[in-house]
């Protein structure tokens, strides 16, 4: 445990003071890149400019003989994009903690564009003492390298153990950005009996209780629903980001779009994208819907100060309602400020 007066002191002589609030950035999608494949890292300066967040995975789908070059692959492409034109993020998934290769991750990647590197995503993260491990070491390369901007942590939760403690991991450092839901891995060490990775499954389902002889009614229920809301919680409660982690049937994109919107409406910030197909649909489900902004707004203007109650369309609003409004007009200005189309349809000054 950190105690309060030092916690937002640098670990490091030399490293940069940690940050009191997360950056403001739109981060409605991350989006997987492999940079040990070279036809897709060509790609990544037009990319950059479609997507909130370019992220380097280095960790699963690379394999155990590509692990270097994909390492040296991310520094190319992160020499090679001027992230900082388009506003969008610059991320990297490292190998997990027990792997043969994170300390090369780290060391080699600080070492040659730390100044560019926005967030390292840890996964596997089971408890406040991988994040302490990460948050030390990255201060001492930032000092080593003269790094001058914090880089940020996000954790993935994909261990029993890690749901267990995650508000521990929620509230280890101020290096934290935020957690992601890792569904596969999580359904593995939770004993869970499905290949299936993020989404519903078919046999997972309450049904209506017998009426005579008419057929029962049944719905198919959401895996992850308890996840998502704890991770959310615990996000929330010490100003950090929650995501959706990966939707992996890239040919249901109804079934994607949901499961991103059941996120978005419970306070996720965003998903992770895979494959060019789930781009559009986390930019579509990860931005408020224009009549709720327009009803929004208007509370909004309603109530200045955010005081008091008010009678719109036949419904009370009162201080409640007024932050429930502030959050989507935020969220709101923040995709307007990136989306000249969806700005031009909200209208907001």
């Amino acid at each position: 445990m950190k105690l309060p007066r030092r916690f937002f002191q640098p670990l490091a002589t030399g490293a940069p003071a940690p940050f009191r609030d997360l950056p403001v950035r739109l981060e409605r999608m991350i989006h997987f890149v492999p940079p040990h494949v070279e036809k897709v890292r060509a790609r990544v300066p037009e990319l950059a400019g479609t997507v909130d967040v370019v992220l380097g995975n280095l960790e699963d789908a690379v394999p155990m003989d590509q692990k270097e070059a994909a390492r040296k692959g991310f520094v190319a492409m992160a020499r090679a994009t001027d992230f900082a034109a388009t506003g969008t993020g610059l991320w990297t998934r490292i190998n997990a903690l027990n792997s043969p290769w994170i300390l090369d991750d780290l060391f080699e990647i600080v070492a040659e564009v730390g100044d560019k590197l926005d967030v390292v995503m840890v996964p596997k993260v089971e408890g406040p003492w991988d994040i302490h491990y990460i948050d030390q070491l990255l201060a001492q390369l930032e000092a080593r390298h003269g790094v001058t901007k914090p880089i940020l942590v996000h954790a993935i939760l994909e261990t029993a153990e890690g749901v267990a403690n995650v508000d521990a991991i929620a509230a280890a450092s101020p290096r934290m950005h935020g957690m992601s839901l890792g569904p596969a891995d999580l359904a593995a060490s939770r004993g869970m009996k499905t290949t299936r990775v993020g989404g519903g499954h078919p046999e997972y389902r309450v049904i209506a209780d017998p009426a005579g002889d008419a057929a029962r009614v049944s719905a198919q229920q959401d895996l992850w629903h308890y996840t998502i809301a704890k991770m959310v919680d615990a996000c929330m409660a010490n100003g950090l980001k929650a995501f959706y982690g990966p939707f992996g049937d890239f040919s249901d994109g109804a079934a994607c779009e949901v499961q991103f919107r059941n996120a978005f409406l419970m306070g996720c910030a965003g998903a992770w994208t895979l494959h060019p197909s789930q781009v559009a649909i986390a930019k579509r489900v990860f931005a408020p819907d224009p009549d709720e902004v327009a009803f929004a707004a208007r509370i909004v203007a309603a109530m200045p100060d955010g005081t008091g109650a008010v009678m719109l369309d036949g419904k009370m609003q009162d201080d409640a309602t007024w932050k429930q409004a502030k959050v989507i007009v935020d969220l709101a200005k923040l995709v307007a400020a990136k989306d000249p189309e969806l700005a031009a349809i909200y209208k907001l000054d």
